[in-house]
């Protein structure tokens, strides 16, 4: 298992109510976690570490636990329900298809922080327990958040397991090639018309967030469609999640075409951290990732406001790559069309030079790129 090296000054930690050291994992409940497995192995590059299932006496559930870099994906299906947790996850799946259930966050003292969010007006999924095996102890806890998504607060200073007990080590599922990305950057959540300020509000109260950006009116419009976007992060930097809400307009937003068919609130995209895009978007490219297409026009006057970049410009506009400048710097971007059928998840590969922001100056050509996929879906 990788491991992170958390460098964060003891005197942050103490001034901050609700320290995080970090995402823990994005847990997915879908249909068929052994194919979702191989699918994100081959396609994505990463790396399974941990299983668990009848094999090792995980009755009703088996999970797939993926890694690439310091970012951990989990995959995990019913394989007969017996328990309210089995039945909610076989629920899940048939109302949202897919998606992202647990967007689970390291912290150092999960009782602590448990507390904390209680006190502070969160809803309690699991009062905080200890799981132990051969190899230490984890402490956990877990919170409500949007929709059906929970936070789990994960304590695993004095466990070094491949996951968490219960979880055995597992060989990779394919021979792993270069890394394609080693962190996850951001996660975004779509909530409903009139609930993003609450949210945001919920993340400032209860984990004592703060907030990042706000994109409101022109900043995040086309001819047609509209959305709000505001991003709380911790104290450090290393956990930030955009909230979304659409925005009234012409059309069916994005967002809008997200709530129908997710049946509601819920993870609409992850960010991944990649150190060379170009490599990147080429392999997963090559193992049949699909991205969203930009039009020529964009790349013609790219230079004249993006600036010179580590990439040249006739490889951007070849590979659909996306740039945005701001006063600390420029980052790459792309995005991957939806993951599955449902037009829900889908995924953004990043690379960042200096620039802390979320690609504020592509957002029109994004979402006109997304409009044009969301006509064709007929949902526009």
């Amino acid at each position: 298992m990788t491991q992170t090296t958390d460098h964060t000054p003891d005197t942050t930690r103490q001034a901050d109510p609700f320290p995080v050291k970090g995402m823990d994992a994005v847990v997915f409940a879908v249909g068929n976690a052994k194919q979702a497995a191989h699918y994100y192995s081959t396609a994505f590059g990463m790396k399974r570490v941990a299983y668990s299932g009848p094999e090792n006496g995980s009755r009703e559930t088996a999970s797939y636990v993926l890694e690439s870099g310091s970012a951990r994906f989990v995959f995990t299906t019913v394989i007969k329900a017996a328990t309210d947790h089995g039945r909610f996850l076989a629920e899940h799946v048939a109302e949202h298809g897919d998606g992202v259930v647990d967007l689970a966050i390291e912290v150092p003292d999960a009782r602590a922080a448990y507390a904390y969010a209680l006190e502070h007006g969160a809803t309690g999924l699991e009062e905080p327990y200890e799981l132990k095996d051969e190899h230490g102890t984890v402490v956990l806890a877990a919170i409500a958040t949007y929709g059906k998504t929970r936070h789990t607060l994960v304590e695993r200073s004095g466990y070094t397991g491949p996951y968490l007990p219960g979880f055995v080590a597992a060989e990779p599922i394919v021979e792993p090639g270069d890394r394609l990305f080693q962190a996850i950057d951001h996660c975004v959540g779509n909530v409903e018309l009139g609930k993003m300020n609450d949210w945001v509000g919920f993340y400032n109260n209860v984990m004592a967030f703060t907030n990042m950006k706000e994109f409101v009116g022109d900043d995040i419009a086309t001819e047609y469609s509209a959305l709000m976007s505001k991003v709380v992060a911790d104290g450090t930097r290393k956990v930030k999640f955009p909230l979304n809400e659409p925005a009234i307009a012409k059309k069916k937003s994005q967002i809008d075409e997200y709530l129908e068919f997710y049946g509601g609130p819920g993870v609409q995209h992850v960010a991944l951290n990649t150190n060379d895009i170009v490599a990147t978007v080429r392999a997963m490219r090559a193992a049949g990732v699909q991205f969203l297409d930009t039009p020529d026009s964009y790349y013609d006057t790219l230079g004249e406001w993006a600036g010179e970049t580590r990439v040249p410009v006739e490889t951007l506009r070849e590979l659909k790559i996306l740039v945005d400048r701001d006063e600390d710097g420029y980052l790459l971007q792309i995005f991957t069309k939806p993951v599955q059928d449902r037009p829900t998840v889908f995924f953004e590969m990043i690379e960042r030079h200096g620039s802390m922001g979320f690609g504020k100056g592509n957002f029109k050509a994004l979402f006109e790129a997304i409009e044009r996929e969301q006509e064709r879906r007929g949902n526009l």
